[in-house]
């Protein structure tokens, strides 16, 4: 057998910055249906009111929803004639680039791991994504081919983890956080989404869900806990719209609650 010699590369020394990005925001979750979209799409708008430049990246190949969550559904990017790239569509101010844009809603990406690796990093190095203050990336549910490629081609300046209150969600939550230490991606902490609901104005909280452990592990793992997302089924009816809820509900409890994730993020990286 032949002994490993000095020439054997490491995957993550093909890391290189991308042009005037200021910093890369990965949004991950270990399951679907916890709203990691959701958290993605609206802490992108958070970012931009400050201001910023902002771009979004829906890197869920598979199951892409930006276009209709921020209504651009059938709109096509088109090509900078002088290098080639990928215009990204434009939307609330926010540069946007996602495989929904490429391909119909209703039609399925059927891939092997090469052709993810290849699109992904098409998408982040052949998008004309020009200078941006924030990169933020909705990563598919698990723990899978994209985040891996995204972190052995770019540096990401800080995971995000997207969970709902009770421990079934927290198991795979920490397959997560547990996913952004191996690829060595700094965690900025944990949204927890959902966290409760008010029937009412005025009225005490409702946990929809079995409150589990999340408090008791982020606490002994000195992970921090970024912000508290109340559910109001507002919030879900402007993903159908195609307006983000923070453009239509600013100053609601769960509006300052994305705009204060955006604060605390920008504090953790210091921009």
């Amino acid at each position: 057998m032949n002994k490993q010699t000095g020439s054997s590369k490491n995957p993550f020394d093909q890391q290189s910055p991308l042009e005037g990005i200021k910093h890369i925001i990965a949004i991950g979750s270990g399951k679907g249906g916890v709203g990691k979209s959701t958290v993605a799409v609206n802490l992108a708008m958070a970012l931009s009111k400050y201001p910023n430049r902002v771009g979004l990246l829906d890197a869920d190949l598979y199951g892409p929803s930006l276009p209709r969550m921020i209504g651009c559904l059938h709109q096509k990017p088109g090509i900078n004639p002088k290098n080639k790239k990928v215009i990204p569509l434009k939307r609330f101010g926010i540069e946007l680039m996602s495989m929904g844009f490429l391909v119909e809603e209703d039609l399925p990406v059927i891939w092997r791991g090469p052709m993810l690796f290849k699109a992904v990093d098409q998408f982040l190095k052949e998008v004309n994504w020009g200078a941006l203050d924030y990169l933020v990336v909705d990563l598919p549910p698990g723990t899978g081919d994209v985040v891996l490629t995204l972190a052995q081609k770019v540096p990401v300046s800080g995971g995000i983890v997207v969970c709902t209150p009770q421990n079934i969600a927290l198991v795979d939550a920490k397959k997560a956080l547990n996913m952004f230490a191996h690829l060595k991606i700094p965690c900025l902490g944990v949204v927890e989404n959902m966290s409760s609901f008010k029937a009412k104005a005025g009225d005490p909280p409702i946990s929809l869900f079995p409150r589990g452990q999340l408090d008791t592990y982020l606490k002994a793992n000195k992970i921090k806990k970024l912000s508290s997302i109340p559910f109001h089924p507002d919030v879900g009816l402007s993903c159908e719209s195609g307006v983000p809820f923070l453009e239509s509900y600013p100053d609601s409890e769960e509006g300052l609650a994305f705009s204060k994730l955006a604060e605390v993020v920008q504090s953790e990286l210091k921009v």
